[in-house]
């Protein structure tokens, strides 16, 4: 009889530790639904908001075409104004933004180079797309004549910030 209580009592606790695991393998389950869910609602709301771009996009591009014709009523004007309003400009740059870039425009953006002027140093340094900065290959005397400059540059600049904390 000792072995048959010990057995019951083993089963009883196995029992209890299944069922505690089960509930929470069940609400791990509900959240997992529910988190799906919500992906695919959010996913809905971005196709809406990206078919709405659409949309006003090629409402701009018809009322450009037809104002170039020069056929346009002034009630239509209203109706569109109206409807391009419920979505701001702000959010169709914003989405923009968001997407990923080509390699195309990737690439054009990169192959952009510019000078600017570094006020501190008075050199100009070229600038490669995003923000890497190039190094110019220049001869000898021109070397020398660029570091002349910023030199001259930087005693302004070093001068103009000393008046100005005499000053205040």
């Amino acid at each position: 009889m000792d072995k048959k209580k010990s057995k019951r009592r083993r089963s009883s606790s196995e029992d209890s530790t299944s069922s505690s695991s089960s509930d929470s393998s069940r609400e791990k389950k509900k959240l997992r639904k529910l988190k799906k869910k919500l992906k695919k609602e959010q996913k809905k709301t971005e196709r809406a908001l990206k078919k709405k771009l659409k949309e006003e996009k090629r409402k701009l591009k018809k009322k450009k075409s037809s104002s170039d014709r020069g056929s346009r009523d002034e009630g239509d004007d209203i109706k569109k104004d109206d409807k391009s309003a419920d979505i701001p400009l702000e959010l169709m740059e914003k989405s923009k933004a968001m997407a990923p870039m080509t390699k195309e425009e990737w690439e054009k953006r990169q192959s952009v180079i510019r000078r600017v002027l570094d006020e501190e140093s008075g050199r100009y340094r070229l600038i490669k797309g995003d923000g890497e900065v190039l190094e110019e290959i220049v001869s000898r005397d021109r070397h020398k004549q660029i570091n002349r400059q910023a030199t001259l540059a930087d005693g302004a600049f070093f001068q103009s910030q000393t008046i100005e904390k005499k000053f205040k």
